[in-house]
């Protein structure tokens, strides 16, 4: 007889950044498991309509129906407001039916095993809870992004932050280091925390979202974690310098266990390219096969990041003109992120500069030509540059961005940090990074940490930790 298949179900947050490291983290479990597990990716059908082209063998992407239409015009998903009340009003319903379908298939040799469900759609856990089934967390960023999002209920206990969301004091200027929620070292104030950051909700439906998912997380004993390990230090010149990880700041109270599996969420096989939710302009590539190596600036805010304002856009368009270098800026094409380009500037920049609104971002940041990267700091971008290893210039612009920003620039010093997008600020960052000491010495540190997270102790944990979650979803 037949060996009973084993099925995982993914259960992603709707968004690019979330739905990408959990389709590798998908794959990574199917290759390891060596054709005994096949995993179901469950996203909403806006987003199945957009990377339903994915393609691995043994991983399935599968629509769940929500109700939610998208923005007419636009090639924009729709916004939170729209799909959050969806994911726990209609979806719940859909993804039980699903379960219902899989058990009914049992004897053609597929049981479901667990669930591995992201924290940000914490709705799935009572739905698997009703059938009976595990579920083991993921949580899409750092520890220390999780760290401040566990310590809400503390800060409201002490009176730091109101029961609707409102900093006390409302100026949110106090330094994080002061309450041990993360290093000092990381100059981080109360503002900068990430679920005070994201402007797309009401401050109140914000700080409910977050309780709320911490409240159903309780129930899981495991959360894997897209971070790099204990071990996985960044190459620093002192012992002091290998210490400074985020995984010392977990909440006091944690009952979890934490697996750290980033390294191995990396498309390692460049075959298998990434599904995307928007269609990259490939030209690109051509262009940058004309540059010198190492002379091009690689500018994205990424694919959440609110649009920044126009005066800001005009800042960084008139900074990038001035540095005298060549420069690909991924600028999607909806007017409220063009609207800031000054007259003329695509033809002013022509062929120097290359304006696209969707860039295949791994394929361009392991290109040679690639000199440095101006970054939004999402926490996938961070890892892609550090395993690409390729210099940062960071302009942190919501959400995690600002604690991730902390953490290139004040500890594993592989980037540096943007004051403003004036165009002084712009053309000064950028030569700082790309000659002279500064750039040197930036580049050695992002070289040392890209060796530690392919090949090092932070790849060897992670393989560590993959292995005990599969053990334990096979009750080994």
């Amino acid at each position: 007889m037949a060996a009973e298949l084993t099925q995982i179900v993914v259960v992603p947050f709707p968004a690019q950044g979330h739905v990408t490291p959990m389709l590798h983290l998908a794959r990574a479990i199917v290759d390891r498991g060596h054709g005994s597990i096949s995993a179901t990716v469950a996203v909403p059908d806006f987003i199945h309509r957009r990377m339903g082209q994915y393609s691995a063998a043994g991983v399935a992407l599968v629509s769940i129906p929500c109700g939610v239409a998208d923005e007419d015009g636009s090639d924009e998903p729709p916004g939170p407001a729209m799909f959050l009340h969806a994911m726990e009003h209609r979806m719940p319903a859909q993804l039980e039916g699903m379960l219902q379908s899989a058990r009914r298939g049992v004897g053609a040799g597929r049981r479901v095993s667990c669930l591995v469900v992201d924290l940000l759609a914490s709705w799935a856990i009572p739905v698997a809870a009703r059938f009976g089934l595990p579920v083991v967390g993921f949580w899409v960023g750092m520890v220390a992004t999780y760290r401040t999002v566990a310590v809400i209920p503390e800060l409201i206990a002490k009176g730091f932050v109101s029961e609707s969301g409102t900093l006390l004091p409302a100026d949110g200027t106090k330094n994080i280091g002061d309450l041990n929620i993360l290093p000092a070292k990381l100059k981080l104030r109360f503002k900068d925390l990430p679920w005070l950051l994201d402007s797309a909700l009401p401050q109140k439906s914000r700080i409910s979202f977050w309780l709320q998912a911490l409240d159903r997380a309780k129930s899981l004993r495991c959360i894997l974690v897209n971070s790099i390990s204990k071990e996985g230090g960044a190459g620093g010149d002192s012992p002091d310098d290998q210490q400074q990880y985020d995984y010392e700041y977990l909440p006091q109270d944690q009952q979890q266990i934490m697996l750290h599996v980033g390294p191995l969420l990396f498309n390692a096989d460049a075959s298998k390219k990434t599904a995307t939710m928007w269609q990259p302009d490939k030209t690109c590539m051509d262009w940058l096969d004309k540059q010198s190596p190492g002379s091009v600036i690689y500018v994205s805010f990424g694919s959440w990041a609110a649009p920044i304002q126009p005066d800001r856009i005009r800042g960084f368009a008139r900074g990038l003109e001035a540095s005298g270098r060549p420069f690909l800026w991924v600028l999607k094409s909806h007017p409220s992120w063009r609207a800031g380009r000054p007259d003329g500037y695509a033809e002013k920049v022509s062929g120097r500069g290359k304006i696209v609104s969707w860039a295949p971002q791994e394929d361009v940041l392991k290109h040679e030509a690639l000199g440095c990267y101006v970054t939004h700091c999402g926490w996938n971008s961070v890892l892609e540059a550090v395993r690409q290893g390729v210099r940062m210039i960071c302009y942190p612009v919501s959400a995690d961005h600002f604690v991730n920003c902390a953490y290139v620039v004040n500890v594993w010093k592989v980037g540096v940090e943007l004051a403003t997008s004036g165009q002084g600020d712009v053309k000064d960052c950028i030569e700082r990074v790309m000659e002279g000491d500064d750039g040197r010495r930036l580049q050695r540190k992002v070289n040392a940490l890209r060796e530690t997270v392919t090949a090092g102790e932070a790849m060897r944990a992670a393989k560590r930790n993959l292995t005990l979650f599969m053990d334990r979803i096979n009750g080994s």
